[in-house]
């Protein structure tokens, strides 16, 4: 590849928490439950927070970090499973607000927690192939889960956005992509249904373990690279644990993980966990460093990355809010407060 990269990028979590012990409490989970996730403590978005919101600020913030003019943006992909419109696309009500001319690609995208990552694949062709010059893609996602499921202790609201652009501008270069899917139905949500469900432990084996690692093994390989020669390795997070364990099967040593790690303070924010993670990553990595990331969606698919940053991510890390504020600006609420919120009252049937 070499010919497209990251130009800009932005994250936008909501301020609200709810400590995973509270959820353990009102449902009844012992402590030990709650350790073995590694999840502290989630973000949970406000009554006026939904994925077109949270994507929407985001994205504010990739352009700002991208220094670029938003009228050059010539494609908008939202990448999201918690659309709340069931038939009327999010990404043409960012791409309004933000200013994006109308003459541009745009829709929206769907692959469980995946859909994100195929829209930097497909921001990336375009780049690459001549027909943009600045694509942006977004994952955004709000809190979806049954009520007492132990996806409640988890799932949580979060964007991240990238400003997808030519080599020349790029603060980090695409090296090399790779895609890897099954027919695996680890998690689905069927039509008209309030929440999705999941296949318990069927969710780690065959879905998640196995195709992250197939899909890094491929990287590499087309690449000619190892495991030792990425300085960072980012991966969806599901929990805080398995991010952990799928980077020892593939050979790389936990410290090069740990500085994307987010799951335990804002839980899995579903398009947005890989991407956010990468995020921290960017504002922490150093020019010639080279970063693993790897995406995972219930279906199921994986999408892998090996990224090389340049000396331009230096330049551009201060212009927006870095991961690190939205971490530490927060605010704890109740079980009964984060009940209103995400409207479970009226959905919740015994």
């Amino acid at each position: 590849m070499n010919k497209s990269g990251i130009i800009g990028w932005g994250v936008y979590i909501p301020m609200y928490r709810i400590k995973a012990k509270d959820i353990a409490s009102f449902w009844g989970y012992d402590e030990e439950y709650v350790n073995s996730i590694w999840i502290e403590e989630k973000a949970v978005g406000n009554v006026d927070e939904d994925s077109i919101t949270i994507g929407f600020r985001a994205a504010q913030y990739s352009i700002k970090r991208a220094g670029i003019d938003p009228r050059s943006i010539d494609a908008v992909y939202l990448g999201t499973e918690s659309k709340p419109y069931a038939v009327k696309p999010g990404a043409t009500i960012i791409a309004e607000a933000l200013g994006v001319k109308p003459a541009h690609l745009v829709a929206d995208l769907e692959f469980a927690c995946r859909a994100a990552s195929e829209a930097i694949r497909i921001g990336a062709s375009l780049v690459e192939s001549g027909h943009a010059k600045y694509v942006l893609a977004i994952g955004s996602d709000t809190a979806q889960a049954s009520p007492g499921d132990v996806l409640e202790f988890t799932v949580s609201s979060g964007g991240a956005a990238y400003i997808i652009g030519p080599y020349s501008e790029s603060v980090a270069i695409f090296e090399g992509m790779v895609t890897y899917s099954t027919d695996t139905p680890d998690f689905w949500r069927r039509d008209g249904a309030p929440y999705p469900r999941h296949g318990e432990g069927f969710t780690g084996e065959p879905a998640y373990f196995s195709h992250i690692v197939s899909v890094a093994k491929m990287l590499m390989d087309s690449l000619g690279l190892k495991p030792s020669d990425f300085d960072y390795a980012v991966f969806h997070q599901p929990n805080g644990r398995f991010p952990l364990r799928v980077a020892s099967m593939i050979g790389i040593p936990k410290e090069r993980v740990l500085p994307g790690i987010v799951t335990p303070w804002i839980g899995n924010t579903y398009n947005a966990s890989m991407l956010i993670g990468l995020a921290k990553i960017l504002e922490e990595a150093k020019p010639n460093q080279r970063v693993l990331a790897v995406s995972f969606g219930s279906g199921a698919g994986s999408d892998a990355f090996s990224i090389l940053i340049t000396d331009k991510v230096l330049e551009v890390v201060d212009r927006a809010p870095r991961v690190k504020y939205f971490l530490e600006n927060k605010k704890y609420v109740k079980y009964h407060e984060y009940a209103k919120m995400r409207n479970l009252l009226s959905m919740y049937r015994i």
